[in-house]
């Protein structure tokens, strides 16, 4: 007689509940990080002539025209010129203070979600080693139920919960994990973008007007 082979949703369905669990942190995992993909792949685009259209508008003094130019480019590296240039004529430090909050509110921002997938990372396999226990726990007690008459097929559902949802859960945590790493240095990437951009615009302002 030919072993009967499992296909991989009865292998879940075999993982009880837990598998539930597991299966919606997989998914709201997966939606985040598309989300998140496509915001920070959006936010990190650079218009090489942006700057140089900025000075210009800056050295002819038209401060409404640089303005609009920023409200036109929906990334955070246009927000935070537009946040120095509506402090234009103050101090340079009071200037430089508000772009970084903008600075800060941005990088917040572009991190939205991100604390799912870190509790998603550390809590999938917790879940995970949870159903192993309460797998083994199933499989002790039929055994103790069937005292002498025990075969292996009385607690194999018990060993494949154990087996099925540590596995899952390593999959899930280790999947969210890649992916929160993943995210976090893109928005590392950003940061780095926009304090340079933060720099250019500050010498910007010390420039001699042509």
């Amino acid at each position: 007689m030919e072993p009967q082979s499992l296909s991989i949703w009865q292998l879940c369905m075999e993982g009880g509940w837990i598998m539930v669990v597991l299966a919606l942190l997989a998914l709201v995992s997966i939606y985040i990080f598309v989300e998140r993909f496509m915001v920070l792949r959006a936010a990190s685009h650079l218009d090489d002539s942006f700057m140089q259209r900025i000075r210009d508008y800056i050295h002819d003094g038209e401060i409404e025209s640089a303005q609009n130019l920023c409200r036109s480019n929906s990334t955070p590296f246009a927000r935070l010129i537009a946040k120095g240039i509506s402090r234009i004529g103050r101090p340079m430090n009071d200037v430089l203070v508000a772009i970084e909050n903008t600075g800060n509110l941005e990088v917040a921002a572009l991190s939205r979600g991100f604390s799912w997938l870190a509790t998603t990372a550390a809590g999938a396999p917790m879940l995970g080693f949870l159903g192993t226990v309460i797998g083994m726990v199933d499989a002790f007690y039929s055994i103790a139920n069937s005292g002498n008459a025990a075969q292996i097929g009385t607690f194999a559902g018990g060993i494949y919960t154990a087996l099925v949802t540590t596995v899952a859960g390593l999959i899930v945590g280790i999947a969210a994990l890649f992916a929160y790493n993943y995210l976090v240095s893109r928005v590392n990437k950003i940061m780095k973008l926009m304090e340079a951009r933060t720099m250019e615009f500050m010498d910007l302002l010390n420039e001699p007007a042509k």
